[in-house]
């Protein structure tokens, strides 16, 4: 189907430093086709939309686009808002008063989700649109896909922390845990295990969601690491449960899409903190906790080159297959080689996205469930890139 007309974009959701790359990258390619007769930008996602509030990008300058393109976090703004009938109705209302007959949502499952509402009222209302899906999310848990925009340049920050982090864990010896993002799916903690780079380095325990957390082992594998090594850095999921399935950590509350929130206010680096110290029973042990929250997901200088590449990637292939076919459908990356790296684009039906999420495969997490495999670091390593080698004296 060939359709023509203007599009909107949006973005959703958690911010990432590489996602105004997608935003760039469709609003270059856009310019290319005489189809799209207009590219506007939705101020912050759908809650824009249904607003009327809307950034005309069709005039920009190359020069501020790359200024854009290279600024982390949501450059049109973000939301997190499940649309309901009703607000699905405002949408349309407003796409066919500004005749939009492209829409380009840049975001994790739940966008995805949002796209795949939007792409079925559309197909119910026999009105010829067109809804793509751009992946983003640090979390890394889309399906499909081999891998998500967004992540390897968060988990670059935390490979990169954790090797700062276990730098000054050996210069004054102790017990440090770092509390890494990630509600149901443990790739981003899982990345810590970068920073390792001779026996010894930390972290020494990687806790993730996949696993059910216990209290008394995990107090157990921290006395035998610092009887091993005289120290312990661990790093742990924001979002561990126990063996029942409760997250061991929450504030109770909830956005609009059903999803807790977690370890922001750092409860967890807290408790799991006096469970150390109680594991020592009264002994002088010194023990910290951080949680590195929001600074992963949007840090500056720190972008994977792969990443940013990818990212631009998406977002022009995303509206060249729009253009190409008018087919709704979410962009997916496919790995062709891991060394040296490769990948390509391709489209997959919004439904094989749409709400539900992955997870580290087993292959990745070892038999323990306190460290990753050689498995993960293969996959993980040619997306974040090379390290800084640090020097020692001891």
């Amino acid at each position: 189907m060939v359709l023509k007309g203007k599009m909107v974009i949006g973005q959703s959701g958690g911010p990432t430093s590489v996602i105004n790359q997608s935003l760039v990258g469709a609003i270059i390619e856009a310019r290319q086709h005489g189809e799209i007769t207009g590219i506007l930008g939705a101020h912050h996602g759908i809650a824009g939309i249904m607003n009327e509030d809307f950034i005309d990008l069709t005039t920009q300058s190359d020069e501020e686009l790359e200024r854009v393109a290279n600024t982390p976090a949501a450059g049109l703004g973000s939301v997190r808002l499940k649309p309901g009938k009703a607000e699905c109705e405002r949408v349309f209302e407003v796409f066919k008063k500004h005749d939009v007959r492209f829409f380009f949502y840049i975001g994790g499952n739940d966008s995805a989700e949002t796209a795949h509402i939007i792409a079925e009222m559309a197909r119910e209302a026999n009105y010829d649109f067109c809804t793509v899906h751009i992946p983003k999310t640090i979390d890394n848990d889309l399906r499909v896909t081999d891998h998500c925009p967004g992540f390897a340049s968060a988990a670059r920050f935390v490979a990169l922390a954790f090797i700062g982090d276990d730098r000054d864990n050996a210069a004054l010896s102790g017990i440090k845990i770092n509390v890494v993002m990630g509600r149901d799916a443990g790739f981003l903690t899982a990345a810590s295990a970068l920073a390792r780079q001779a026996e010894g380095d930390g972290p020494h325990l990687i806790y993730v969601p996949e696993r059910a957390f216990d209290v008394a082992r995990f107090q157990s594998d921290v006395k035998a690491v610092v009887a091993k090594y005289g120290r312990c850095v661990v790093a742990v999921s924001e979002g561990i449960t126990d063996a029942d399935g409760h997250p061991v950590m929450t504030s109770g509350e909830r956005d609009s899409h059903g999803n807790l929130q977690l370890s922001g206010t750092g409860a967890l680096g807290d408790f799991l903190s006096t469970k150390v110290k109680e594991a020592y029973a009264g002994e002088s042990v010194r023990v910290r906790a951080d949680t590195f929250g929001y600074l992963q997901r949007s840090f500056p200088t720190v972008v994977s080159e792969v990443d940013a590449s990818e990212a631009r990637m998406v977002g022009a292939f995303g509206v060249s297959q729009a253009v190409a076919n008018g087919e709704p459908g979410s962009v997916a990356i496919r790995r062709l080689s891991s060394v040296p790296y490769k990948s390509e684009c391709f489209m997959t039906p919004l439904s094989t996205v749409a709400r539900e999420a992955t997870s580290l495969k087993d292959e990745y997490i070892n038999a323990e469930s306190n460290d990753v495999t050689e498995a993960w670091l293969d996959y993980v390593r040619p997306l974040v890139g090379d390290l800084p080698k640090i020097g020692r004296l001891f």
